[in-house]
């Protein structure tokens, strides 16, 4: 119950992120003396405490489904005891590298399994924490994950050799922990010294749009005059900040494009009229199939560029194995979506005046510069290949449109955020946010939060606004983790494998 519940106050959004370094130690003592079966057991209820903690906002769609998804997710932490027990009586050394390596191997494991649930991964928890989070750009999260894993783990270990008077270990574990923390600490310190926008010039300038529409009233017939009016005058505040186009939430339009394609319209005269290109998000059925899509909407009214979602909810947007298990369909009502096939690359050209920052634009006007983004849709941004994929085939920053309204004024929106803010540091990108009811904004490249639509009270969801703040779009090269992927992961694959043979012999 300790372990869980500083774990589970660690994420968004109580953000006491210096409790997941130590969220492990009380259940790892307790691993002490204890048989394969209570193993299992003592780690499976931890985690079904801390599921319960993290994803409680999940019963706002259903309880079942929440019930099933909390046992599963728990079944990681009781397969990560049986793995790990056989090599906590061992004093080797390579134990303290072992151990959160497993660690990270099974949430990689989760973060593809059953089409994946990246969520909550540990690394997670330090979103917030600038100078940890640095080390993305080389290892992605998992890299987090396993920093923040292997300082439990060396804890433990230094608290029971002084307490068993084994200095040697107590060296070792003492040496490792030094050790990698300075090496990530000064790594940070070293990429967020180097990172400045300064002499970077043609900056685009993006506004968000946060419609802040109820769950209930999304699809109801009586309510679409009013979004669209809501999502109109939100944005024709907006044009105050003279930005080079807007970007609206996923399925912002309140039908299916081509059902009812009037909606559209008046959204392509609405870019005409201000002359501004708009990123709408909508549902458009294609030769009888639907598709959960990103629209660009240039200048003149037309439609640039569309990008359909790649990577759907299972049991929100499609029911797996529906021909299979038609029985499914009795149980979860919904109709299937279809998954895009192209990494669609927008473009959007700034040719407002201004320069650096909005209290310019009474300077002389800039040059066009062509940017090109990419567009994730809903929980897409918890897939760092998704990022990488699109960023290697030239976006130049990211936008993540979303809606979290089905889950209430909870922690949801927050955790959700906290994958954004991975996936600009991981890759070296901007990386813009706009959701329903919130929360929307820009991170810098860094992964730090620049800014966020609020109301006067500071309060960051289930408010209507907009936000428009200048980024600039990524000029050298790739990452290391752009470039190279998962090397991190099958390095750590290499390892337990060798840990588990020589233990063995």
């Amino acid at each position: 119950m300790l372990s869980s519940g500083m774990l589970i106050l660690s994420f968004p959004r109580f953000n006491l992120e210096f409790l997941a370094w130590v969220g492990f130690v009380p259940v790892f003592f307790a691993l002490k003396n204890k048989t394969l079966w209570q193993s299992f057991l003592l780690f499976f209820i931890t985690g079904i405490v801390f599921w319960s903690g993290i994803i409680y906002w999940l019963v706002n769609v259903t309880l079942p489904g929440t019930i099933v998804l909390i046992l599963y997710l728990a079944l990681y932490f009781g397969v990560f005891a049986l793995i790990i027990r056989p090599f906590t009586k061992r004093s080797a050394p390579y134990v303290l590298i072992f151990i959160p390596s497993v660690w990270v191997l099974l949430e990689f494991s989760r973060s593809h399994l059953l089409t994946g649930f990246p969520w909550a991964l540990l690394g997670y928890s330090q979103y917030l924490h600038l100078q940890v989070i640095q080390i993305a750009d080389i290892t992605g999260v998992w890299g987090v994950s396993f920093l923040v894993m292997a300082v439990n783990v060396a804890i433990v270990e230094i608290a029971w050799s002084w307490l068993n008077r084994i200095q040697p270990r107590l060296r070792i574990s003492i040496a490792f922990l030094v050790s990698l923390l300075l090496l990530a600490f000064f790594y940070g310190s070293f990429r967020l010294s180097g990172w400045k926008t300064a002499g970077r010039k043609n900056p685009i300038r993006i506004s968000v749009i946060q419609g802040n529409i109820p769950q209930e009233l999304k699809w109801d017939i009586r309510a679409r005059g009013f979004i669209m009016e809501r999502y109109f005058d939100i944005s024709a505040d907006a044009l105050k900040d003279r930005p080079d186009f807007m970007v609206w939430p996923e399925a912002s339009l309140p039908v299916a494009l081509e059902d009812v394609p009037y909606y559209f319209e008046s959204v392509k005269n609405f870019a005409r009229e201000i002359k501004t290109p708009v990123l709408v998000g909508a549902v458009t059925l294609r030769d009888g199939l639907y598709y959960n899509s990103a629209l660009l909407v240039s200048r003149d009214g037309e439609t640039a560029e569309r990008y359909d979602k790649l990577h759907l909810v299972p049991f929100g947007e499609y029911i797996p194995l529906r021909a299979q298990l038609p029985f499914l369909e009795a149980v979860v009502p919904i109709g299937d979506f279809t998954p895009g096939k192209e990494y669609t690359i927008f473009n959007v050209t700034s040719q407002r005046p201004g320069g650096n920052g909005l209290a310019s634009d009474s300077q002389s006007q800039r040059p066009q510069a062509t940017s090109r983004f990419s567009v994730l849709i809903c929980f897409e941004d918890l897939f760092p290949q998704l990022s990488r994929e699109f960023v290697k085939k030239g976006a130049q920053f990211l936008i993540n449109v979303t809606n979290d309204a089905w889950f209430g004024k909870t922690s949801s929106a927050e955790q959700h955020l906290s994958a954004s803010v991975f996936r600009a540091a991981e890759n070296r990108v901007s990386l813009v946010r706009s959701a329903n009811t919130g929360i929307s904004g820009f991170i810098a490249p860094t992964g730090k939060i620049v800014s966020s639509v609020k109301d006067a009270s500071g309060n960051d969801i289930f408010t209507p606004g907009y936000k428009t703040q200048d980024i600039y779009s990524r000029r050298g090269g790739f990452s290391f983790y752009t470039r190279y992927g998962d090397i991190f992961i099958f390095a750590l694959i290499i390892f337990v494998i060798y840990c588990i043979f020589r233990f063995k012999s």
